[in-house]
């Protein structure tokens, strides 16, 4: 449970919550729990604050600093997190289904299991963060930053990441069922195992990028993008493109 001193602090006004951590530097404060729905703590310092299993639905915690949070299994639904930093937080299990997650810094984050479905990750970063197995059903990710991202086995559908960077990228066994990949940046990515069906990827950079086992993929799907020629495929699925390996005999 919530440590009560901690949630009376949250009630006292910002110049005594910034005046009472920096007096309190060592002390790890207590939030698990705690129902802190619609709370305002819009550009707090929070960072390393145990917020774990904490109701924060609806919370506007816009340009706060959450950086090393314990957020695992809190619920952030609708939440407002515009600009937030977030880096190197642990949101493994978190809900933050419908979030505003704009501009948001989650750079090294662990995102396991977390639920973004229908979330606002447009220019967010998420360069090396865990999201394998998290939900992100028609989650909006145009121009986000996503280097060497971990989207194994993760739920993709009708994602919309037009001009996204995943350089690198670890898309293994992800289902990418409609998704918008248009000019995104996939070189390096690996997709082995992954659901690629109806996946839009006109004028995606493939350069480096590995499909081999990928499922229901298209020839017309990889002549759309750049540099097709360049990426890794099943030997099969490259004679369809043309791709012959060695020279050909009868």
């Amino acid at each position: 449970m919530a440590n009560r001193e901690h949630l009376a602090l949250l009630n006292f006004g910002k110049f005594k919550w910034v005046e009472w951590r920096k007096n309190n530097p060592q002390v790890e404060l207590d939030f698990v729990s705690a129902n802190l729905a619609q709370i305002q703590l819009i550009g707090e310092n929070l960072s390393g604050v145990n917020f774990s299993l904490a109701d924060l639905r609806g919370a506007k915690l816009m340009r706060a600093n959450l950086s090393g949070a314990n957020l695992i299994g809190a619920n952030l639904s609708e939440a407002n997190l515009k600009g937030a930093a977030i880096a190197n937080a642990n949101l493994i299990g978190t809900d933050l289904q419908g979030a505003n997650l704009k501009d948001t810094d989650f750079n090294l984050a662990k995102l396991s299991r977390s639920n973004l479905c229908f979330a606002n990750l447009m220019e967010a970063h998420l360069n090396n963060a865990d999201l394998s197995q998290a939900n992100l059903y028609e989650v909006e990710a145009m121009g986000s930053y996503f280097y060497e991202a971990n989207f194994s086995k993760a739920k993709l559908n009708q994602a919309h990441l037009l001009s996204a960077y995943l350089f690198g990228a670890n898309l293994q066994e992800a289902d990418l069922t409609k998704a918008d990949l248009k000019w995104t940046n996939l070189r390096g990515a690996s997709f082995t195992g992954a659901n690629l069906q109806e996946t839009k990827l006109i004028g995606a950079n493939l350069k480096g990028a590995n499909f081999v086992g990928a499922e229901n993929l298209s020839v017309e799907q990889i002549q759309s993008t750049r540099n097709w020629e360049d990426a890794q495929y099943d030997e099969d699925f490259r004679e369809s493109l043309g791709l012959y390996q060695g020279i050909r005999t009868c």
